[in-house]
């Protein structure tokens, strides 16, 4: 997915796909929808976005159970919050996504990229 310019905002970019919800006892298959940003007042990269509704992620939001969230592209640590009117549970993560990002150009002189995990 290549990154959205909306008007007067920020380039986001993001993930739109399977992916899995990873716990220590197991793993549950869901649909996200991800976005994020790089935000340059604290120097961090702030990654969103939605689960698919499931009973299986109500029980996770339900227990406070620690997830990373692991897509075709890698996998980060994340946090599960609130469900919206549709059932679809919100999800948040800083640091790397797992999804690519465009890093800009490189400040080391070689070329940024990422590399799937799997």
């Amino acid at each position: 997915m290549r990154p959205d310019v909306g008007p007067g905002g920020p380039a986001s970019e993001g993930y739109a796909g399977p992916a899995r919800l990873v716990t220590g006892t197991g793993e549950v298959e869901v649909e996200v929808l991800l976005r994020g940003a790089f935000q340059p007042i604290d120097g961090r990269y702030r990654w969103y976005g939605r689960i698919g509704s499931s009973e299986q992620v109500e029980a996770l939001v339900a227990s406070g159970t620690p997830v990373s969230l692991r897509t075709p592209y890698g996998v980060a640590a994340a946090r599960l919050a609130d469900r919206d009117p549709w059932g679809r549970y919100r999800i948040t993560g800083t640091g790397r996504p797992p999804f690519p990002v465009d890093e800009g150009p490189s400040t080391t002189g070689r070329e940024p990229h990422l590399v799937p995990e799997g």
